[in-house]
């Protein structure tokens, strides 16, 4: 993948960034227990630099676009949404909202953990790449790390219901759903971007 690829894909993942601490508060939400709904907020608060505007992580994935050399104003535009992120974050928000809640858990924990992968991933190539230094690189770094917390967050949720086993299907169900749409979302990203860069 071309720089340029990359960077129009990058741009795309933008409205998933943006949109990703809507599904964690639809799911705080229907937590009855308020203990047990702490877990969920902690990982809210984080999304939301800890009450600190310029860290929200929206704006931090911002600062990395603009590092790769996108022109980040505007890019809110609803408009400019490819259905590949639409699919996702509609999926996601619909686990989230309506179905079981055990689905929405596992769907949201299961993505935090890939996470990990594949932002110490990205960090590494666009090393490797030359297209940013390592101390310029902003957003991919910091989730390398704390997106294994945020995954244990929402696994210790799920984990008496795991044991019991009477709500295990709704977890395997919410597991093999996160895996399945973050999986397609970068697949078909990275599709798209390649085709926008072959009409050029």
């Amino acid at each position: 993948m071309s720089l340029e690829g990359f960077r129009r894909s990058q741009e795309q993942f933008f409205f998933c960034v943006a949109f990703f601490s809507r599904p964690m508060m639809a799911l705080v939400g229907r937590i009855h227990n308020p203990t047990r709904r702490l877990e969920i907020l902690r990982n809210v608060v984080e999304e939301h630099g800890q009450f600190e505007e310029s860290a929200f992580h929206q704006h931090t994935f911002e600062s990395f676009l603009r590092s790769i050399g996108s022109d980040v104003e505007g890019i809110d535009d609803q408009n400019r949404q490819w259905p590949e992120v639409r699919a996702f974050n509609s999926s996601l928000i619909g686990a989230c909202l309506l179905d079981e809640l055990e689905v929405g858990i596992a769907c949201m924990g299961i993505i935090e953990y890939c996470f990990v992968t594949i932002s110490t991933r990205i960090a590494k190539e666009v090393v490797q790449r030359g297209w940013l230094r390592e101390q310029d690189l902003v957003h991919y770094r910091i989730h390398a790390t704390i997106d294994i917390r945020h995954a244990q967050d929402f696994f210790e949720l799920l984990e008496e219901s795991w044991v019991k086993g009477e709500r295990r299907v709704w977890i395997e169900q919410g597991l093999r759903l996160g895996a399945y749409i973050f999986n397609q979302l970068y697949y078909s990203l990275h599709a798209s971007a390649q085709r926008e860069e072959g009409h050029k």
